[in-house]
């Protein structure tokens, strides 16, 4: 995510980083590069004039001037303003009403918002225990009801049907209906997806949305089209009250455009993130660990609410005690870190998230994919239950059955139980520390408040 946006950045800052003084030509050269940078990522123009208006007046005042590091002072300005260009602080839904509270989603066609609807509705059955209905008004196209009447299953909502002959406004008003007496908290209504800002269609919605009164009231846009989302999204406000902005595609998205000009143009804060196809890609929106992954000082405190939230505790602590007693760490606790991995988003997910591993996240990648952790499974799969447990027992004719049955080479199971010895060390390391939690919520000790060290240094 942002990739381009992070080198430009990265290697624009780290000729400031070093310097014992700062002074306006250095600063200059730097603004130059890092206005480049921003422009790149297709930010709106009036967006980065007002950055580096900002990040200039603050560089050559007193709290540059004076600081011992001033290289990583100016650094953590270029944080701070990244952070206030995107909305200064997260902010999430506002459901403190009598319920059903209602949500109505708008957008363009192919933006993303049937499948933003289903994420929407599991991210708050599972993180805000709220029971959710979904109804779709979209009346110009039967298969978008059918897509959410199938996502609602899957994801655990309440779906209330709705047919094409009906009108939009009778579709939500009937559901309200419905959400009351089966005691929904929330009610999310899906609405039809504009191929442009038409006259027509968007009069459709704002009868809707008179109609309906909703509480929230979020643009759904993809984040690709870059500086174009903000403007589309700006357009939709001054039809609609809009409460806020979901990004989406914003994982596919290694620009950035969107992220940093949606706040500035429409006034509106973004919400939540969709970050993958999945209905559980869908993260809140928080404008001081964008602006950490951005400048390559990684995420940790999404990192652990992701290992928190996916990793199998019980598995983690019975691995915990078997390795205390002594024993090893097999090839089937090995598939199970390996699994527990996919579950937190893979090792894009992973890597995105650590610090100073913004231009290595590539170049790891390389090495260790998704796609190289389901043939790993595959390999592991491929053994007996006694291999498994005793890997020192796989002998040549064993690597070569293995390999027949994974559609693998020998020299890749020899990876493997290469990587798996190396695992057993660093698992016996985690373990006399406390577990992998814990060393994750030492590294979160090890961060500042606003961000992380990076490639920076400490800030």
């Amino acid at each position: 995510m942002f990739e381009n946006l992070t080198e430009r950045l990265s290697e624009s800052l780290k000729k400031v980083t070093g310097q014992a003084k700062l002074t306006e030509d250095n600063i200059k050269g730097t603004l130059r590069e890092v206005r480049m940078a921003l422009l790149e990522a297709d930010v709106a123009l009036p967006v980065v004039k007002q950055f580096i208006a900002q990040v200039r007046k603050r560089a050559i005042g007193h709290e540059v001037m004076r600081s011992l590091s001033p290289g990583q002072a100016f650094v953590k300005i270029v944080n701070a303003e990244l952070v206030e260009m995107m909305g200064a602080q997260s902010e999430g839904l506002s459901l403190n009403v009598q319920p059903p509270a209602v949500i109505l989603m708008a957008g363009l066609q192919g933006a993303g918002k049937t499948t933003s609807v289903a994420k929407l509705a599991r991210y708050l059955s599972e993180r805000e225990k709220k029971k959710v209905m979904v109804v779709s008004a979209d009346v110009y196209r039967p298969a978008a009801i059918k897509q959410l009447e199938t996502l609602a299953a899957e994801v655990g909502a309440n779906f209330f049907p709705s047919t094409s002959d009906q009108k939009p406004v009778d579709i939500a008003k009937a559901a309200i209906a419905e959400a009351k007496t089966s005691f929904a908290d929330v009610l999310i209504v899906d609405t039809a997806g504009r191929l442009a800002i038409d006259t027509e269609m968007m009069q459709e919605i704002i009868e809707l949305h008179q109609a309906i009164t909703p509480v929230e009231t979020l643009f759904v846009v993809d984040a690709m089209t870059g500086q174009d989302a903000a403007n589309t999204a700006k357009a939709f406000d001054e039809a609609l009250p809009l409460t806020g902005v979901i990004l989406t595609k914003a994982d596919g998205d290694s620009r950035g455009g969107a992220a940093l000009s949606v706040r500035h143009i429409t006034g509106k804060p973004i919400k939540f993130m969709g970050m993958g196809e999945k209905v559980d890609a869908l993260e809140p929106f928080y404008p001081d660990r964008l602006a950490s992954r951005i400048l390559g000082m990684g995420d940790i405190l999404s990192l652990i609410e992701d290992a928190e939230r996916n990793l199998d505790k019980k598995k983690a602590e019975k691995l915990t005690r078997k390795i205390k007693k002594g024993k090893s760490f097999d090839l089937e606790d090995f598939r199970d870190q390996l699994q527990q991995m996919k579950n937190m988003g893979g090792v894009g997910g992973l890597l995105d998230k650590l610090p100073g591993m913004g231009q290595m996240a590539q170049a790891a990648q390389q090495q260790v994919n998704d796609k190289s952790l389901g043939q790993m499974e595959a390999m592991i799969s491929s053994m007996t239950q006694k291999e498994r447990r005793f890997p020192d027992s796989i002998n040549n004719s064993r690597k070569r059955r293995i390999a027949q049955g994974s559609g693998t080479q020998i020299q890749d199971i020899n990876r493997l139980l290469k990587q798996h010895k190396q695992m057993q060390k660093m698992m016996k390391k985690f373990t006399k520390k406390g577990g992998m939690a814990n060393m994750m919520r030492g590294m979160k000790g090890m961060m500042p408040p606003g961000g992380g060290g990076g490639p920076f240094g400490p800030m």
